[in-house]
């Protein structure tokens, strides 16, 4: 890497080792002993470790049937066998799906099914693995991470059995994300071919495979985590620090004595990091930060200006989904000059505001965002065409948000679908509280709702109206709340219930959740 030509060359080498996902086994190439990933526990994996566990893994699931296009569910926490298990199937033309371990049984069941699963790799600590492995029939084979699960196959015992060297026929794979949809059951993204964005791009970023160092504090099965933290560290061939288990004072520390120079967060992170005491904060340096990136949550502004002023102009806002399009970005200097934006309008693919005709709004009128699909590689939901139609409109999608370009063509966003709550960063889809709470003997009708919350932006709350013979009280409330408690995760759970002797309908029969909601946000701006 002396001289132009040569950094030209390792530069074309590591993006067409992404096209046949490759990329690990390059950077095991050239820095085998480089840290790859380092466990909450402190234990350490080298790229070199890391990449010929992801042949062996390769190799284990072959043997058990699995071929290019066959799905593999991944129901594992922050630690070293996601990366690995990734990396495998971004190497074999396998379809990853990653579950949130959180969730219960019945959910994770459906999800293992729904997406096809021939493979699943769960972690001992999940309660749930063995249950809902057991409702899942078409499973070739299970594998058990961190210890053993009764009918599963110990991960590191089927690994020792395989060649570790570096598989002769890679296959470019595919991941499908879940994303709820208001009618209850959540649906995977799908597309027909994984995108491939050049590794050699994350430069862009600031990133330097000698000096940089990658930190992921929130959960890797989740979108943004998983791409911004993972797959980034893995891409850069860079150093990838997990944390398992959000706690301000832990993770200030580990940025400052690691030395972590990225790092994705969501606004409540942003806020637990500030409620910090000031000498607290004092103590840790973290002038070596460059990159935090945001996202997947309402920032107010007040919050975002203070992370400005701790942590310097470091910040890069996103608004995107799983779903795609051009996705929006705003540095903290473009910020600073438009507060409140999620970025310029795209060059690429367009984004249009829509009123409920269809008709283009000028700007400053707020109306529904629609994304541009791309003209290949467009996702539906899988098995699903209702709902891919649903989100349509000529050859555009959305999200449900809503919002405005300015007269420089900036984005602000002003409201969201009210279907969908996000809190602390999680999007909760009411109508699958809603589909649960129904089933109590003395529910007649049920509308959740997110109302305001200082720390976490919004908070579920249960509106319900109860059958003829029910009267309104406290033990009541708590012993439906408790009913819910018994298959909803626990994030889910509604925080507080309302009782009410009507719920307000359109002509069509559908409860208008605008309506129940707009009371709780009375002299409150909704923000976005």
């Amino acid at each position: 890497m002396e001289d132009l030509k040569t950094r030209e060359d390792f530069t074309a080498a590591l993006d067409a080792s992404a096209v046949d996902g490759m990329t690990v086994a390059f950077w095991a190439s050239v820095a085998p002993d480089r840290q790859a990933v380092i466990d909450p526990s402190g234990r350490v994996k080298t790229f070199a470790e890391v990449n010929a566990n992801a042949n062996k893994l390769v190799r284990t699931l072959r043997k058990a049937g699995l071929k290019a296009g066959d799905s593999v569910a991944l129901l594992c926490s922050n630690r070293a066998e996601f990366v690995e298990t990734l990396a495998a199937t971004q190497r074999s033309g396998l379809r990853i799906t990653p579950v949130n371990w959180h969730l219960t049984v019945d959910e994770i069941a459906y999800i293992i099914k729904d997406c096809e699963a021939k493979a699943l790799v769960a972690e001992s600590r999940v309660a749930a693995a063995k249950p809902a492995a057991d409702e899942s029939p078409d499973l070739l084979i299970k594998l058990s991470v961190g210890g053993d699960i009764d009918g599963f196959t110990n991960y590191d015992s089927a690994l020792a059995e395989q060649d570790g060297s570096d598989i002769s026929d890679p296959v470019r794979g595919n991941q499908m994300m879940y994303t709820s949809g208001t009618t209850g059951r959540p649906k995977g993204v799908f597309r027909p071919q994984a995108q491939v964005i050049p590794p050699s791009m994350l430069s862009l970023r600031g990133y330097d495979p000698e000096t940089s160092v990658q930190l992921c504090a929130g959960p890797a099965y989740h979108a943004a985590p998983l791409a911004f933290d993972v797959s980034a560290a893995m891409n850069a061939g860079i150093p990838l620090h997990f944390i398992d288990k959000w706690d301000s004072e832990h993770v200030l520390k580990t940025i400052s004595e690691k030395k972590i120079t990225h790092l994705h967060l969501v606004p409540i992170m942003f806020q637990r990091l500030l409620a910090l005491p000031a000498e607290v904060k004092a103590r840790h340096d973290i002038s070596h930060v460059q990159y935090v990136v945001h996202g997947a949550a309402p920032c107010p502004p007040e919050v975002k200006h203070a992370m400005i002023e701790w942590f310097g102009p470091v910040l890069s806002e996103y608004y995107a989904g799983s779903e795609g399009g051009a996705g929006f970005a705003i540095t903290s200097e473009e910020w600073l000059k438009k507060p409140g934006s999620v970025g310029k309008r795209p060059m690429l693919l367009e984004v249009r505001i829509l009123d409920e005709e269809g008709n283009i709004l000028p700007p400053g009128v707020p109306g529904g965002i629609y994304h541009q699909l791309p003209p290949a590689g467009a996702f539906t939901y899988f098995k699903d065409e209702a709902k891919t139609n649903a989100n349509r409109r000529d050859g555009f999608f959305t999200m449900g948000d809503v919002g405005y370009f300015d007269e420089d063509d900036y984005l602000f966003l002003t409201g969201r679908n009210a279907e969908t709550i996000i809190s602390g960063g999680v999007n909760i889809y009411p109508q699958e509280i809603d589909n649960e709470l129904i089933k109590h003997d003395a529910v007649a009708d049920s509308s959740t709702v997110g109302i305001p919350h200082d720390e976490w932006g919004e908070q579920v709350r249960a509106v319900i109206m109860l059958k003829p013979g029910y009267e309104p009280s406290d033990k009541l409330a708590q012993e439906i709340l408790d009913f819910g408690r018994q298959t909803l995760a626990a994030y889910k759970v509604p925080r507080g219930l309302d009782f009410v002797t009507d719920l307000p309908r359109s002509e069509a029969g559908k409860i208008q959740r605008n309506k129940v909601r707009a009371p709780y946000w009375e002299g409150r701006a909704r923000q976005i």
